[in-house]
């Protein structure tokens, strides 16, 4: 069974699985999904608690010993086993597989990891087996179109509300740190009393803890939302990223893209189309809207500025890599029309 962060409490008022796997890499939610399953375990008798956790060396008989033994006090218990990785070894995805196949009635295993690694790993016998056996929370991170209404809810939850204004301008200068965000939201719970915030309350408690990263900068570059782009990009440079591994990945993310738009014509699904060119789950919603947004020509057009940033940033090429990476997100900006190049 797989679960939606947000579908956890419903299903944990109602219901308590066996094996519980929760991985992504939003940190905070994995971690209030794991707190989630701890709470509701320990109040359905589970008193007792193991952590395993598999670092270099780990014993993976441990866990297949913990995991089918009793409490020492005949009480139920919560093992918890914390995945370093997120592709799991062999000896790791055999055990947790055979676990999986007949789980110990007194205890609820769960597993907390981050986004698991490498194509296809949504049917490997590991993750299909603590499907069948529990359930599979998957945490995704949050859009940036949802980010206000995310703030908006953790607000709710200390009584205090603010305009859409107001949550649009937090939401920027917290962007791709959600444990930042949670803690500048808390703030005001300290700061400013209950009710509606103004203006000057959020910003002078909110601090600008902004994180960008290449999935946030490829999102709004497909999306035609250059001024996204031009801050993830300047928040990357600011980071000490180089310009040559951002376009190494846009280069070769921008050439799949372009084979498979070349491919689309035949009618092939495309779940398949990503899964022939092994585009991992994660990014298949921005890969998507960049094919609806983007033709051939624009692609092609892409892909050959891309080569001529990578080219210039190994001191090969003439212009400014960085502030032809901005162009590029400005020509992709409007996607109607012929490619043209912005000086």
């Amino acid at each position: 069974m797989r679960l939606r962060f947000e579908q956890v409490d419903s299903h944990l008022s109602r219901n308590l699985a066996p094996v519980y796997l929760v991985h992504g890499d939003e940190a905070l939610l994995v971690l209030e999904a794991a707190d989630a399953v701890r709470v509701a375990a320990r109040a359905r008798g589970h008193s007792e608690r193991e952590v395993l956790v598999d670092e270099k060396g780990f014993d993976w008989s441990e866990f297949t010993r913990s995991a089918a033994a009793s409490s020492l006090f005949g009480d139920r218990k919560l093992v918890e086993l914390r995945l370093a990785s997120g592709k799991p070894g062999a000896a790791a995805a055999e055990a947790i597989a055979e676990y999986c196949k007949r789980p110990n009635p007194d205890v609820v295993l769960l597993v907390t990891m981050p986004r698991p690694g490498g194509p296809g790993w949504w049917n490997s016998a590991w993750h299909a087996a603590a499907d069948a056996a529990g359930v599979v929370v998957e945490v995704l991170p949050v859009p940036r179109a949802q980010l206000p209404q995310w703030l908006a809810r953790r607000l709710a939850r200390q009584r205090q509300r603010a305009s859409e204004e107001s949550l649009q301008w937090m939401a920027d200068r917290v962007e791709g740190n959600l444990l930042a965000a949670n803690q500048e939201v808390l703030k005001l719970a300290l700061l400013a009393p209950e009710g509606e915030l103004s203006a000057e309350d959020i910003a002078a408690a909110v601090s600008s803890v902004a994180r960008f990263d290449y999935e946030t900068l490829a999102g709004a570059l497909y999306a035609g939302d250059a001024g996204r782009y031009a801050r993830a990009l300047d928040g990357l440079r600011g980071e000490g990223e180089s310009a040559a591994g951002i376009a190494w990945r846009l280069g070769d993310e921008l050439a799949t893209l372009l084979r498979i738009r070349r491919q689309m014509a035949g009618g092939k699904p495309l779940e398949a189309l990503f899964a022939a060119h092994r585009v991992w789950r994660g990014a298949q919603a921005r890969c998507e809207i960049a094919l609806r947004r983007l033709g051939e020509d624009r692609l092609r057009a892409a892909v050959l500025h891309v080569a001529r940033i990578e080219r210039a940033s190994k001191g090969v090429g003439s212009g400014d890599p960085w502030d032809e990476l901005l162009a590029l997100g400005l020509e992709l900006l409007d996607a109607t029309g012929d490619p043209r190049r912005v000086h």
